[in-house]
């Protein structure tokens, strides 16, 4: 890559020499469009729909799939002169220094706008799904963990100042949120998902989104469409989802957060749906989501996802086939670097077989997105504002990724996501004092916090020699720095997966000497194999990794009283130990402030608040299943299998107690186009502060289709000090209750239904029940429908209280 000095100077005399009606900012965005457009070659255009991976290493472990055999070798100066419409991953491929990352970032736009006609640099894109992945940053909880928080507005934070901290250093596009939902707690990206549940992952994920685009960055959804219904949660194994399971359950995340988010990209899905790969179809990337949800941002491949038409789905002929199957279904931009849609689709055109009608349809998209960044504006620079003035030489280690600011909301988020799962005779909080056995192959490994995507985890592994760039406190160091009064001790005892029992014995023995053994047990993080969760990852069942489970056994043997503490990256079966542990803590890769947040946690400084956004299952096996059932996916007496999880979705407990009083009633009957309000008031009636979550469930008691028993269909997170109060209101509206129906619509249909309000998904959990019926004619819907329960929470005055 040229290395020319850091310039401020905006276009070349070549560009200044093809200047014209496109670069006014003050012309409508699509008339600068159409006059760029028209003076392009086909080379030119084909240019802006590809990107570049520099770096990216063809031999050893990858960080996507079938890297090594897609990789081809890049030559950066015959290719630029054409433009480039993408720089991939240009932070997040090798650890660099943030402040040298993006000045080497910005010579390579300078080189791509100085040697092409028109001046134009690429976009360029990292991914960012817990923390901007890049050597530096700060690492936040996993989606998983934002699902658990139950907080989108903490989560819209969170992702406001990840995209700040791109911006800050010339990224354009972020590749997230991922909005699949689980169908499978098998597969191994059950961490970058936000939970089971729609509803959830819709309302979280859409937080995400507009946090990231608030900051300036494009948000780019993901994986569209499927992903997560991988049959047998294999990695890329067919998707055999129904119409209806992909129009209820599948697909409302993305159209909540197209909708109500703004998200400007969609990544497709490698997944294939009956057959066809959802890169090479057009009723999904066009049909639905650009003419029935009106979408009008830009489609990006997923990393090879073209290329694999070819190679792994055997439906294209070759490279050129592959970018007409693709281009044809609406894929714009080939990711992550240039295979396709370079001169075999340039070549395609010129032989008729690939209309220039096609380029020409991705590249306004493409176009119209950069001229929306500023990217075709004569006054762009290649530096970010925070370096203009900068000395490269001088610049290393003057750009903080992982602030204080930033540290403290991961230390928020990670606390609010921690979840008691169990707590039968108050083993927790600790006492301060004593003895306290720390032992566990996560207990004293600073990569046990974060997840597949976090950059020590993703890339950091691969570069043994180079600092982590960031402080990760274990949870024994935290522990010791919680509890300074008390002896703590830690032993691992075995790894997290393998067969050696040698170190249960030594682990045994520490905790026998101690008051208290906090085990903790889960998860280590990495790609395609290399780890026992992440991209590539899957399980056969949902035992604990490894010998964890007789480590586990022996603990309890010991005779003294064990807290479970699991950080993980996805649920795993705990009916074995359930009734043995003293208390049993859930935390889903926390990030780098886990270890902190987790000892709060167990210290009683922190009330624990997260709520389960997937069930644990009380058995290993009996998988796939989740708590959207139908009567007959529930415990029915027809098969000898009970799938009643342990711990159902929504499951979480406090250190305080609250009390839920009913408001004034809605009416009996609202029409199938009306609404009404559920009304509570939660008291905090314990000595501690802590948070409620109020989830409001829906139960169809006769549909024309199967049901799901029960389905959330709103939440709200209800924080209160001791001896506070709070009214709660949910505007609930019929369109929230719509399905699709018999004949393949969306309808919301009159009859009888249970609203329920309830602290979890499990039926023993419902607190109030709203009888209603919906009246009125059968109503069809279509996009346009209400997508969002809002919910109000407004505090009760202190004067209130005491009166």
């Amino acid at each position: 890559m040229a290395n020319p000095p850091v310039p401020h100077a905006r276009r070349t005399e070549a560009a200044t020499a093809a200047a014209g009606p496109w670069q006014d900012p003050a012309l409508a965005p699509e008339e600068r469009v159409a006059d760029l457009v028209s003076r392009m070659t086909l080379q030119e255009k084909t240019a802006q729909l590809y990107g570049i991976w520099v770096g990216a290493d063809a031999d050893g472990d990858g960080v996507a799939p079938h890297q090594n055999e897609m990789v081809d070798a890049i030559d950066w100066d015959a290719l630029i002169p054409r433009g480039l419409g993408q720089l991939t991953r240009p932070f997040g491929t090798a650890p660099v220094d943030p402040a040298v990352g993006a000045i080497s970032l910005a010579r390579a736009q300078q080189a791509i706008a100085g040697a092409g006609r028109f001046g134009i640099p690429a976009l360029a894109h990292e991914e960012c799904l817990a923390g901007f992945t890049a050597w530096g940053a700060t690492a936040y909880p996993v989606p998983l963990s934002w699902g658990a928080a139950w907080n989108p507005d903490l989560v819209t934070e969170m992702a406001h100042r990840i995209g700040g901290d791109m911006r800050s250093v010339g990224i354009h596009q972020g590749l997230a949120p991922v909005l699949d939902v689980v169908r499978d707690l098998r597969w191994g990206r059950v961490e970058e998902t936000i939970g089971e549940d729609p509803y959830l992952v819709a309302t979280i994920g859409t937080a995400y989104v507009k946090g990231l685009e608030s900051a300036g960055i494009v948000a780019t959804l993901k994986h569209f469409a499927g992903y997560a219904a991988s049959a047998g949660a294999r990695n890329l194994s067919p998707v055999r989802a129904g119409a209806r399971e992909l129009a209820d359950v599948i697909l409302p995340p993305f159209e909540m957060a197209l909708v109500e988010g703004g998200a400007r990209s969609v990544m497709q899905s490698y997944a294939e749906i009956d057959g066809v790969p959802s890169a090479a179809d057009p009723a999904l990337l066009t049909g639905l989501l650009r003419d029935t949800w009106g979408f009008e941002g830009t489609v990006v491949a997923d990393y090879f996802a073209i290329g694999f038409l070819e190679t792994l789905h055997k439906i294209a002929e070759g490279r050129a086939d592959a970018a007409r199957l693709a281009l044809s279904a609406g894929v714009d931009v080939e990711l992550p670097t240039v295979r396709s849609y370079g001169d075999e689709l340039a070549a395609a055109v010129l032989a008729g077989t690939v209309p220039e009608d096609l380029v020409d349809r991705a590249l306004r998209r493409v176009l119209l997105q950069k001229c929306e960044l500023g990217l075709l504006d004569p006054d762009w620079s290649p530096l970010p504002a925070l370096l203009r003035d900068a000395d490269p030489e001088q610049a290393r280690e003057t750009i903080d990724l992982d602030p204080p600011h930033n540290r403290a909301l991961a230390r928020e988020l990670a606390e609010q996501a921690v979840v008691l799962l169990a707590n039968p005779r108050g083993a927790l909080p600790l006492t301060g004092t004593g003895r306290i056995a720390v032992v566990g192959p996560r207990a004293d490994d600073p990569l046990a916090m974060l997840g597949c995507y976090s950059f020590p985890s993703h890339v950091g592994v691969l570069h043994p020699g180079v600092a982590m760039g960031i402080d990760i406190p274990t949870v024994l160091d935290a522990v010791r720095g919680e509890f300074p009064a008390a002896t703590v001790t830690g032993a691992p005892g075995c790894e997290v997966d393998g067969t050696d029992t040698s170190g249960i014995a030594a682990a045994v023995d520490v905790a026998r000497d101690a008051d208290v053994c906090v085990a903790v047990l889960g998860d280590r993080a990495g790609l395609f194999g290399r780890g026992t969760s992440g991209e590539g990852c899957d399980a056969d069942d949902l035992a604990l990794p490894g010998v964890q489970g007789e480590l586990l056994d022996a603990l309890l043997e010991s005779g003294t009283p064990v807290v479970l503490v699991l950080v993980t990256g996805r649920p795993y079966a705990l009916g074995r130990w359930a009734d043995r542990a003293a208390a049993v803590v859930q935390a889903f890769f926390p990030g780098e402030e886990g270890g902190p947040a987790l000892a709060a946690v167990l210290s009683g400084r922190v009330s624990p608040s997260g709520r389960l956004p997937v069930s644990v299952p009380r058995h290993p096996g009996g998988q796939p299943w989740t708590y959207l059932q139908p009567p007959l996916g529930l415990a029915n007496g027809v098969s000898n299998l009970d799938p009643t999880p342990l711990y159902p979705f929504g499951h979480g407990l406090t250190y305080t107690s609250f009390a839920w009083e009913p408001g004034t009633p809605p009416p009996a009957e609202i029409p199938t186009d009306g609404s009404a309000d559920i009304e509570l008031t939660v008291r905090n009636t314990g000595d501690r502060a802590g948070a409620e979550v109020v989830q409001l469930y829906v139960h169809d008691p006769v549909a024309q289709t199967t049901r799901p028993d029960n389905r959330l269909i709103g939440y709200a997170r209800v924080p209160l000090d001791a001896g506070g109060e709070a009214r709660v209101r949910f505007r609930f509206h019929a369109d929230l209750v719509s399905f699709t129906g018999i004949g393949g619509r969306r309808v919301v249909e009159p009859g009888a239904l249970e609203l329920r309000l309830a602290t979890s998904s499990g039926a023993e959990d419902v607190r109030h029940t709203v009888h209603l019926r919906l009246t009125g004619p059968e109503r069809e819907l279509d996009h346009r429908r209400r997508l969002v329960c809002d919910a109000l929470v407004a505090p009760v005055t202190a004067a209130a209280v005491r009166g």
